[in-house]
């Protein structure tokens, strides 16, 4: 069973972080919090994003970067608009852990000179300064689930009012 998770290094935005949980339980990916974080986790506007998605969640908090690395082992991508290799670029073997710095601020340099192979970005027009976190994630979650072949995903949809069997008259 293939694993994938998400690790939000400090974030700040409690609508961000809502929207992320629910991109997770949409996906079945796991979500780490490391703080400190900018918010309380029962806060009404993280709680809003992912309203009904919160009991599907595995999340996880730790109190700093040195508490997230002492608990998990990689594979680390560290997503930032200072990476040098496009994100579709590489290869996610099963565990990757893909980490997002804090919305106004990214990742630690310290972090990503002394793992420059792992760092990845977006492609974006180059007056843009970056995108909204929760859009990055999602993007991010949805190129490895891609790669993997979209595992324990409902890939079909169903019509709530007609059948896709059935022509209408």
């Amino acid at each position: 069973m293939s694993t994938l998770n998400i690790v939000l290094v400090e974030p700040q935005i409690p609508q961000n972080t809502g929207n992320i949980a629910r991109t997770c339980a949409a996906t079945n990916t796991r979500l780490h919090l490391v703080g400190p974080l900018g918010f309380s986790i029962d806060d009404k506007k993280l709680k809003r994003a992912g309203l009904d998605y919160w009991h599907l969640l595995d999340i996880t908090t730790y109190t700093g970067l040195s508490d997230f690395f002492a608990k998990n082992s990689g594979p680390y991508f560290y997503f930032t608009t200072k990476g040098r290799r496009v994100h579709s670029d590489v290869q996610y073997p099963d565990g990757s852990h893909l980490v997002f710095g804090r919305e106004d601020a990214g990742l630690p340099e310290d972090l990503l000179v002394k793992n420059p192979a792992s760092c990845v970005r977006l492609p974006m027009f180059a007056p843009a300064r970056s995108l909204n976190l929760s859009n990055t994630v999602a993007v991010g979650v949805y190129e490895v689930l891609r790669q993997w072949g979209y595992p324990r995903l409902q890939s079909a949809g169903r019509l709530t009012q007609y059948d896709w069997d059935q022509p209408t008259t």
